[in-house]
């Protein structure tokens, strides 16, 4: 009896593996070699800062973009300007409040063919605590093996409630950033 107990136990890890297994499209993303990172400016200084931990997954069919899925999930806490200082400001409560909310996800609904290699993807992005719907345009192109997703997203920080206080002044920090995606892939996985 407690062999067939153990082998119950086993179907729903079974079940998974050959879900997974059967997605013949799921492509592992080559975290080394993927960045997000960010461009603003403050007094219309430009400035960049990146993500250094985020996690992606990604099922991408060449033959039907449309099926396509795509999950991004970004450590706020991780976001780094170069400096301590100004780390722990932009992690703090009045821009990410990566203590309340530690993550922001990007999530695809739909995908749609501009051609030449070009795609437009909407979905939601959930910014702590705010989740918008949004339409992210990118590019795809293959360079030594790997698959190069490229993406750039305006972003209106205050829709997020990013900047808070004296920071919501718009003629000190720009309201739009720049979110720059490069998520790289073994080509044809």
């Amino acid at each position: 009896m407690r062999c067939l107990r153990d082998r119950m136990k086993l179907i729903p890890i079974v079940l998974a593996a050959a879900l997974l297994a059967s997605s013949a499209n799921a492509q592992p993303v080559d975290l080394q070699r993927s960045s997000i990172r960010v461009t603003a400016r403050q007094m219309n200084v430009p400035f960049d800062g990146q993500f250094r931990s985020f996690t992606a997954s990604l099922a991408w069919d060449d033959r039907k973009p449309e099926a396509s899925k795509a999950t991004v999930e970004v450590d706020l806490a991780s976001f780094d300007l170069g400096e301590p200082s100004f780390n722990d400001e932009a992690r703090g409560k009045a821009f990410l409040d990566a203590a309340r909310v530690p993550r922001a996800t990007f999530t695809t609904s739909s995908i749609r063919t501009l051609g030449s290699g070009r795609y437009e993807a909407t979905g939601k992005l959930g910014i702590k605590g705010v989740t918008r719907d949004v339409t992210v345009p990118f590019s795809i192109r293959e360079d030594g093996g790997r698959r190069i997703f490229e993406a750039s997203l305006p972003l209106k920080r205050l829709d997020y409630g990013i900047g808070e206080g004296e920071w919501s002044d718009t003629k000190t920090l720009a309201n739009e950033t720049m979110i720059q995606v490069r998520l790289v892939t073994n080509a044809g996985r």
